[in-house]
C-alpha cells in the first residue's frame, strides 16, 4: 500500500506544478477567464451566460406593454 501511496503524491505534485507554472512564476499570473463573459469576442457580439441573460431579465425595469399581458 505504502509503495503505490507515493509513487501517487509524486505523480499529483508534479501536475500541480506544470499546471501553475504560469500562475506562480508570471508576475501579477491569474487563473485563466474561462467564463463566456471573459472572451472579447463574446463580448463584442452581445453573447452572454445564461446567469447573465437571467440576472439581465430579472432586473430590467418592465415597460407598460409587459404589464397589460
Amino acid at each position: 500500500m505504502s509503495k503505490l501511496i507515493l509513487p501517487t503524491l509524486l505523480i499529483l505534485v508534479v501536475c500541480f506544478v506544470f499546471l501553475s507554472i504560469r500562475i506562480l512564476f508570471k508576475k501579477n499570473g491569474r487563473f485563466p477567464n474561462t467564463h463566456v463573459s471573459g472572451s472579447k469576442a463574446m463580448r463584442d457580439r452581445g453573447i452572454h451566460c445564461a446567469q447573465s441573460q437571467d440576472f439581465e431579465m430579472r432586473h430590467k425595469k418592465r415597460g407598460v406593454a409587459e404589464f397589460k399581458k
